[in-house]
């Protein structure tokens, strides 16, 4: 019984570990500018670390990034909707 609520002790704490570090991954594609004001870029990202390594998923990053920049995600389950429209706002018409 000790031995168990140890193991989840541990679990936990990796948990909190990794939710404080973040995960890496590198910007592989930027798809275009989302947001109510166009303030969001959606990029493609592949994930450098952890338990779904090599994994592309699609994020919305505030701010200047650029193709092969890194990226810290707080996690990797959730992804961002596609963007609908072909109007797309900023650097990116």
């Amino acid at each position: 019984m000790k031995e168990i609520k140890q193991d989840q002790k541990k679990v936990k704490e990796m948990r909190i570990e990794r939710s404080i570090e973040g995960i890496p991954a590198t910007v592989e594609e930027i798809l275009g500018r989302t947001g109510f004001r166009g303030e969001l870029t959606q990029v493609l990202a592949k994930i450098i670390d952890g338990v779904e390594k090599g994994k592309t998923i699609r994020r919305n990053v505030k701010g200047p990034v650029r193709i092969k920049d890194i990226i810290m995600l707080r996690e990797t389950q959730i992804e961002a909707r596609k963007i609908r429209t072909k109007i797309m706002k900023g650097a990116f018409t």
